[in-house]
């Protein structure tokens, strides 16, 4: 017998206890798959639901792209944001009435045979949306438009997005992709199915966040009660748009129909001070008017935004 073998202790055809004496030696790092998280009791503390949805889609454009997979996973918080339970799911397919990109199946496991005559049932979807007072997307801004564009209920639902409303890097995160968040807490999930995803954006956003001590949800709901300012810088000269991208402006391509100009999120409390930086380090005078609008969880992410 080797001196290493002498040292396997006899317990050690537990998987869990082969990963503790991984990770104890420092050279191992092991993920553990996904498992249903436990909750804290509310302890008497008023609740409320919010369900977190994703969907599957034939492609990225929000216009002519098809919805064929949709998962909402319902789940009960107090107010400090500690999540105390999780309802049963939603999951249903769609049939978008064509062949499926090869990429879609590749990306996701979809197939044509899976969608094929399948249907979502609006009422359904209704229904289920209704008992909930919040909606939770890793992505608002690509899930509220096609959600709203095949459920109108969606449209009147308050939105967040735990993609950018958390600061992740701050945190201690590698990158902001639910995968990511999870490797950074320890664990996998098969991703890119719309329930899968669901579940491990509700068991992240339990958890307590590595730095601030605080959940994932609570960070989120903090920014979600916050309203926002989207500040225009229309008409820009092209030789500064290096130093509107490096201070994180984004373009607008107008293919939506909107404003063809770099633009940029801001708090009520920044509001001033950007439309000042704008004018004296961008336009370079006072009497520019600068677009702006303000928004809430009600309209960010919506199409109609």
């Amino acid at each position: 017998m080797t001196v290493a073998a002498a040292r396997i202790p006899a317990d050690a055809a537990d998987p869990e206890r082969l990963a503790e004496l991984l990770e104890s030696t420092g050279d191992y790092r092991v993920l553990r798959r996904m498992r249903p998280p436990s909750f804290p009791a509310p302890n008497g503390c008023p609740t409320k639901r919010a369900i977190f949805v994703d969907v599957e889609t034939t492609g990225l454009d929000k216009v002519k792209d098809s919805v064929i997979e949709l998962a909402m996973l319902p789940f009960d918080y107090t107010i400090d944001g500690t999540i105390v339970g999780v309802g049963e799911p939603f999951s249903s397919l769609q049939d978008p009435g064509f062949p499926l990109p090869a990429e879609i199946t590749a990306l996701t496991g979809i197939t044509d045979e899976m969608v094929h005559g399948a249907s979502i049932d609006p009422s359904e979807v209704t229904a289920f949306a209704n008992q909930a007072v919040l909606a939770i997307s890793h992505n608002a801004g690509f899930d509220r438009p096609f959600c709203e564009r095949e459920w109108p209920v969606f449209a009147a639902k308050p939105w967040a997005c735990s993609l950018h409303e958390v600061d992740w890097s701050a945190e201690g995160f590698s990158g902001k992709k639910l995968s990511q968040i999870a490797t950074g807490y320890g664990f996998f999930f098969d991703a890119h199915r719309a329930l899968d995803d669901c579940r491990a954006g509700v068991d992240i956003l339990a958890r307590r966040l590595p730095r601030s001590g605080r959940t994932g949800l609570a960070a989120l709901l903090e920014s979600a009660r916050a309203a926002r300012w989207r500040v225009w810088a229309e008409g820009a000269p092209y030789t500064s748009r290096d130093i509107l991208k490096a201070r994180r402006y984004r373009w607008s391509s107008g293919d939506d129909g909107g404003r063809r100009a770099w633009y940029l999120e801001v708090g009520e409390d920044t509001l001033e001070g950007e439309l000042e930086y704008l004018r004296r380090e961008i336009y370079g005078r006072e009497a520019v008017e600068i677009a702006r609008h303000r928004f809430t969880a009600f309209d960010r992410y919506s199409i109609r935004g």
